[in-house]
């Protein structure tokens, strides 16, 4: 393990000022002065400036970069040459592995992100072990592969300084501790308020929204509304001359992150109570049909041979796990946080590796948000499905949402090359239940007006009955 080291690294000078390479940047890695993303043909790259040098450095002669990487704490990468590099101001160009798929936090179910949260807090502690700190604590930071929380920021760390307070303090505690708290104690699509605030939630607001019997607990009193009030107690206030701000020793650091830690912890979510928590034991279903229908959705992944699948409307996952067993990268979405949830904790409980659980409204998909919205990018691009699954999903989309038919179609074909997708008629259960409490506005919304629609964009290249429903599965090609 460890960074892989350039046969004529001997001779590549301290600092690298001949600019080469072209490449493009990385929208959302634009505010680091230490370094940024870019890429080139396709493969992803970091250029690490002279800023940075010192930390870099230590970071990779200190031991703590081999032992992230042992322990899957770090995204691992290599030195490349000096031809890389982008701009007069570089160190070393280095390539990390890609992730492959970027989530967001507010993509992620309760137990992603208090993961997410707690390795954001084994870094630190190791970190510490090695004289290093993390200098930020974003949660934006850490992705997750394999099923697991993994840092993708090289640039995180600093060394650190006796009697310097942890600076990540009031980050870790926006985007962890306080949407934590949210969504365990208050309502758990508070969730988000992360979309909106994307630098965290403000800790005012937090402490607002969450309810007064949190006050008694020692580790929410101190570090959400105690400290909300200390930052507005301070907001309007400078050092004055020769002050300098209040030190804090080891020990009192490593109270902290235990501090934090043990609040992290303690905050939980049940995964019940939802509309489709329990959506397999109250489908339509025979057992005869379920299984046909598995065995149909393993045909057509046989013949569609994806290397990534994306489930829309996976619920907890059933269907997703065709694919992800197959060594399939599949990310598994779904609007409903309680069906997400448990579909994670299959996850973490079967050790897979090849399946990503997220939150998605379809009808109102991730958008490009940030700075000239570009720094958190939408759905559609952070990459291609390239087969998209969508089962039991066209009515809910079409007569609970309204939307028409060939628009589903124009979306579908914007993320996919290979669509599988179940067409659920009005003579369903299902369909049934939707139209019993509104007009049926939909007479398109039959066999041939959704092949009539698909057809604008889509071959089909084959097609199955469900047995003992009038459902049909199909499997598409877009044109």
């Amino acid at each position: 393990r460890g960074i892989k080291k350039m046969a004529d690294k001997k001779k590549q000078e301290n600092t690298c000022t001949k600019v080469s390479s072209a490449g493009h940047p990385i929208a959302g890695s634009f505010r680091d002065p230490s370094g940024f993303m870019f890429t080139i043909d396709g493969v992803l790259y970091r250029q690490i400036n002279i800023f940075y040098r010192e930390s870099y450095d230590m970071l990779c002669s200190s031991g703590l970069y081999d032992s992230l990487v042992q322990d899957g704490l770090i995204v691992p990468f290599e030195e490349v040459p000096v031809s890389y590099v982008q701009t007069s101001q570089a160190y070393r160009v280095i390539k990390p592995c890609r992730v492959p798929f970027i989530a967001y936090p507010y993509e992620w179910c309760f137990s992603q992100l208090k993961d997410a949260a707690l390795a954001t807090l084994a870094i630190q502690k190791r970190a510490l072990e090695y004289g290093m700190s993390l200098k930020d604590s974003s949660a934006y930071n850490i992705q997750f592969i394999a099923g697991k929380p993994v840092l993708i920021d090289s640039l995180s760390f600093e060394p650190y300084a006796e009697g310097k307070p942890w600076v990540a303090y009031k980050q870790y505690c926006q985007h962890f501790l306080a949407p934590l708290a949210l969504m365990s104690c208050t309502d758990i699509r508070l969730s988000h308020l992360l979309k909106t605030y994307i630098d965290g939630i403000p800790l005012d607001l937090a402490s607002r929204l969450l309810p007064n019997r949190t006050r008694f607990s020692l580790g929410l009193m101190t570090h959400i509304h105690l400290h909300a009030k200390t930052q507005a107690a301070y907001a309007d206030k400078t050092l004055k001359s020769g002050q300098s701000a209040r030190k804090m020793s080891h020990i009192g650091l490593l109270g902290i992150l235990d501090s934090l830690e043990a609040s992290t912890r303690k905050l939980s979510w049940s995964p019940a109570g939802t509309e489709w928590a329990d959506y397999y034991e109250m489908t339509n279903y025979t057992d005869t049909a379920f299984e046909q229908k598995r065995t149909l959705v393993d045909d057509f992944l046989s013949r569609a041979n994806p290397s990534v699948v994306w489930d829309m409307g996976a619920n907890t996952g059933e269907f997703s796990r065709a694919a992800s067993s197959r060594g399939i990268r599949t990310v598994s979405f779904d609007i409903d946080p309680a069906a997400v949830e448990k579909n994670y904790l299959t996850v973490k409980k079967h050790e897979e590796t090849c399946i990503l659980p997220l939150i998605l409204d379809l009808t109102n998909p991730s958008p490009s948000i940030g700075w000239a919205h570009r720094e958190r990018m939408s759905l559609a691009e952070r990459a291609e499905g390239d087969t998209v699954m969508a089962l039991a999903l066209i009515h809910h989309l079409a007569i609970s949402n309204n939307v028409p038919l060939e628009h589903c179609a124009a979306f579908f074909a914007e993320l996919c090359t290979q669509l599988i997708i179940e067409f659920v008629p009005k003579s369903d259960s299902q369909v049934q239940k939707l139209l019993s409490t509104r007009e049926d506005i939909f007479s398109n919304y039959t066999h041939d007006g959704f092949e009539e629609a698909f057809s604008r964009f889509f071959t089909v290249v084959r097609k199955e009955p469900v047995l003992q429903s009038d459902r049909t599965l199909y499997l598409m090609k877009r044109k």
